[in-house]
């Protein structure tokens, strides 16, 4: 069974808030890696030590995995150095695109075809070359989905497969994703390939219409997404799991409170099994 961890984003907005936090209430942090790589001064200090104090995870932004401008192996020896100096134990992207000519600043769908397949895939290979070790990719919340040849799972399944990569399940985009293209969010978790799911987020989303969810991270996590935690947890156990929040942020302790909540799940998980 896995070790029991519950996380948050570290982003500099909690900066200050999070450093006087007691021993034990976070396991691990984790941050986009562009944000930090190449910082200087009080900022690197600042990050180096909470690097001291909890196991760094990176989820990168703008990999553009999907895309088809060359990947930025700059970008990916830098990610290689970082992982290796904070001894990051994991790097994960999102399965989206995010640049062409120039990054678009947002994490934009890829058709779900076998040919996007192949691209994706091959991309994946090229990037785990560069950094020596697997990835996980994240299954992404979208709005629209052009050129679906295969249904979403599908999709997922044919990369992570030929990429030989890992997945990253976020449980939040796939509540809001369900809801979205209407589909059943349990059939869709039994379709993924949860055998390569080693990590997985949770986070709240805003509610822009009856039949439209809008993936924020800028909300508390709600009660439905908290009930296909433990549907995941019952499917792959109790994986690392980060709460992840962006902006509008609560006072420190609410924020805790949903890293207990991820807590208090794998622990009810881990006692079903053992009970």
């Amino acid at each position: 069974m896995s070790e029991v961890l519950a996380g948050l984003g570290l982003r500099r907005g909690l900066s200050d808030v999070l450093q006087p936090v007691e021993p034990g209430r976070i396991d691990f942090m984790e941050v986009a890696p562009e944000n930090w790589m190449h910082l200087g001064g009080r900022l690197r200090r600042e990050f180096q030590r909470f690097a001291e104090r909890y196991p760094i995870y990176l989820h990168g932004l703008s990999l553009n995995i999907g895309g088809f401008a060359p990947l930025d192996r700059d970008l990916l020896l830098s990610i290689r150095q970082f992982m290796s100096e904070f001894d990051c134990p994991l790097y994960t992207e999102h399965l989206t695109y995010c640049a062409d000519d120039g990054h678009l600043y947002d994490l934009l769908p890829i058709p779900f075809t076998e040919e996007a397949v192949r691209h994706v895939a091959a991309r994946v290979r090229q990037v785990q070359d560069i950094l020596g070790e697997q990835i996980a990719l994240e299954n992404a919340s979208y709005y629209a989905a052009p050129g679906q040849a295969l249904s979403e799972s599908e999709f997922i399944r044919a990369v992570l497969e030929e990429a030989d990569c890992k997945l990253l399940l976020d449980v939040n985009n796939v509540y809001v994703n369900s809801i979205n293209h209407r589909y059943d969010p349990l059939q869709f978790l039994d379709e993924l390939p949860l055998e390569r799911a080693c990590y997985m987020h949770i986070a709240g989303h805003y509610e822009e219409a009856e039949d439209l969810r809008v993936d924020t991270h800028g909300a508390d996590v709600i009660e439905p997404v908290w009930a296909l935690l433990d549907e995941a947890y019952a499917r792959v156990g109790p994986l690392p799991t980060l709460v992840e929040r962006d902006f509008n942020f609560p006072p420190i302790e609410e924020l805790l409170a949903e890293v207990d909540q991820v807590r208090s799940a794998q622990l009810r998980y881990a006692a079903a099994v053992t009970g």
